[in-house]
């Protein structure tokens, strides 16, 4: 099973890539990011001539998650993430599916930082561990896959040294990243290569993209009932060089058939 994970940036706006991938890549289920579009306005039809039933929260100009899923019917679970029933950022997304419980999640990006946007981001991130914990404690297979919007080490970033007071490598949010896979997540790309350089988003400027000058913010947690069952995963690196493509690429993991453990 093909399972990925893609911050469309504008689903209507990127249409024809999402769809072009979706066709080449050929996924079983993937988690989308940033719709910016409100509920009425996802293509759903559009999506669906490829196969895909679509779960999705939407939300006007900013954020919004969505779920396909090709051949497995979906259940919903919650559409927002616990801890804060005022915060109304459509962030968080969590079905089931084939047996598997995925959550797609977009967490903060935090800047201008310090800030109030940075408070909510940390906030964020502790209802977040808080959510992963107890879905630990049921012991069922989980994925939490999205844009976590955090650059977890030096090894993810091109250039260290320029990201220190940014919102998505600050010392804050790494801790948090480390305290929330330390909790028994498996990040499934860092499993598979410990020691290669990865990333997953380009900014648009100063040819970030064409310098490889890249972050990797794009993760899969996998808990231990099903992290034995990863086989592969990567990065459609190429898609981010496609005409009007989103500033991040798709990821996407590799899970062998099977009960899972």
């Amino acid at each position: 099973m093909k399972i990925a994970t893609y911050n469309i940036n504008g689903v209507n706006g990127r249409l024809p890539v999402l769809l072009r991938w979706l066709e080449e890549a050929q996924p079983d289920i993937v988690c989308l990011q940033e719709l910016k579009a409100i509920q009425e306005r996802f293509p759903v039809n559009e999506i669906g001539q490829l196969g895909y039933e679509a779960l999705w929260n939407g939300q006007k100009s900013w954020n919004g998650v969505a779920i396909l899923s090709r051949g497995f019917p979906m259940q919903l679970v919650r559409d927002r993430l616990p801890g804060d029933r005022n915060d109304l950022h459509s962030r968080y997304l969590e079905v089931i599916v084939n047996q598997m419980l995925v959550g797609c999640l977009y967490l903060p990006n935090g800047n201008p930082a310090p800030g109030e946007k940075f408070d909510y981001k940390m906030k964020w991130f502790q209802r977040l561990k808080a959510h992963a914990k107890y879905l630990l404690s049921e012991q069922v297979p989980v994925i939490l896959a999205g844009d976590y919007n955090v650059i977890p080490t030096e090894l993810d970033v091109y250039k260290p040294e320029s990201w220190v007071t940014n919102a998505l490598f600050m010392p804050e949010p790494r801790r948090a990243y480390k305290s929330l896979v330390g909790q028994g997540w498996t990040d499934a790309i860092r499993h598979l290569y410990p020691e290669e350089r990865i990333y997953t988003f380009w900014d648009y400027f100063r040819k970030a993209y064409e310098r490889n000058a890249g972050l990797r913010l794009d993760h899969f947690l996998l808990s231990p009932q099903i992290s034995g069952r990863l086989s592969a995963a990567g990065v459609d690196r190429h898609v981010r060089g496609w005409e009007k493509a989103s500033d991040h690429a798709p990821v996407w993991i590799l899970l062998e058939d099977g009960e899972s453990a």
